[in-house]
């Protein structure tokens, strides 16, 4: 009696890293599907986009019309418009003035946040929780409500038509939001750096300047632009606690050029591109850590 053996081919050795052919990973998209979302983004950036573009394009025409025939600014362009904006009006004053108020609310506003934020964070004084609600409140408040008790007071304090006086009443306006968000932030670091802190030796200021700030730069840099844009955009204040044309900032400046030049587009689009480029340059500045900063001080409440 005989017996016939089988021979079976030796399993292939497949690496278990390797998906198998035809099957995707968790988070791979397919092609149709990159390029889906690439066209979509294309598309959105387009979009946003074309307002600017189409600004700066009206800004090169020499005639005030030339808004309601736009291809005939194709082979007449010219930065007259730029000239004229620069050297027959009072564009660098509002500048400065923009600037000085612009910069020093980021300053003290983010340092008055910053502190408060830390404290609510990391520190347990009775009515802590209490004490950023009513920040929250202050800002239920309309600009048409507050803008007659504070000009009392800056009255009183002699603050009237000063650049010190405009920053703090937009420092009331950046601060409880700005404390809200760097309260968010400090939460999410641990609490362990402080302690390691205490234990070389540092006070809980020097922790703070020396340890958490450094730690914080997203946080910061986000309530420093929202510090600057609205100091730098805003209207209602600064039109009525500046009287002097040469303090005017940019937003004061633009109401009065537009009641003088309401007719020609053309000078008020060159404006517009000039009183852009500030806030952009700041944007450039910190854009790296905007991000990071906007979505970190979600993480944890």
């Amino acid at each position: 009696m005989s017996t016939s053996t089988v021979s079976t081919p030796a399993p292939v050795d497949q690496d278990p890293a390797t998906p198998p052919r035809g099957v995707r990973r968790r988070g791979e998209t397919s092609l149709g599907g990159k390029l889906a979302s690439h066209g979509i983004l294309t598309v959105a950036s387009l979009i946003a986009l074309f307002p600017i573009a189409w600004l700066v394009f009206l800004s090169l025409g020499p005639d005030k019309d030339d808004y309601l025939h736009p291809g005939d600014i194709w082979g007449k362009m010219t930065f007259d418009n730029y000239a004229f904006v620069l050297q027959d009006t009072n564009f660098f004053h509002w500048l400065k003035s923009s600037l000085i108020v612009s910069l020093g609310t980021t300053v003290i506003g983010v340092l008055i946040a910053a502190t408060t934020g830390y404290a609510v964070s990391r520190m347990r004084f009775p009515g802590y929780k209490k004490f950023m609600w009513v920040l929250l409140v202050t800002q239920m408040f309309p600009i048409a409500v507050l803008i007659v008790p504070m000009y009392q007071i800056l009255s009183e304090l002699q603050l009237i038509d000063t650049y010190f006086g405009l920053i703090l009443v937009y420092c009331s306006t950046a601060v409880p939001y700005c404390a809200w968000l760097m309260k968010g932030y400090f939460d999410t670091i641990p609490f362990e750096i402080d302690e390691a802190g205490r234990v070389d030796g540092l006070s809980p200021f020097g922790t703070f300047v020396r340890l958490i700030l450094p730690l914080a730069k997203p946080g910061l840099a986000v309530a420093g632009f929202y510090s600057f844009i609205t100091a730098f955009g805003e209207v209602a204040f600064a039109t009525t606690f500046l009287l002097d044309d040469t303090k005017y900032t940019f937003a004061v400046g633009l109401q009065s050029f537009i009641s003088e030049h309401d007719a020609q587009r053309n000078l008020m689009a060159a404006t517009a591109v000039l009183v852009a480029i500030p806030v952009s340059a700041f944007f450039y500045l910190v854009q790296k850590n905007l991000v990071t900063g906007l979505t970190a001080g979600g993480t944890k409440g």
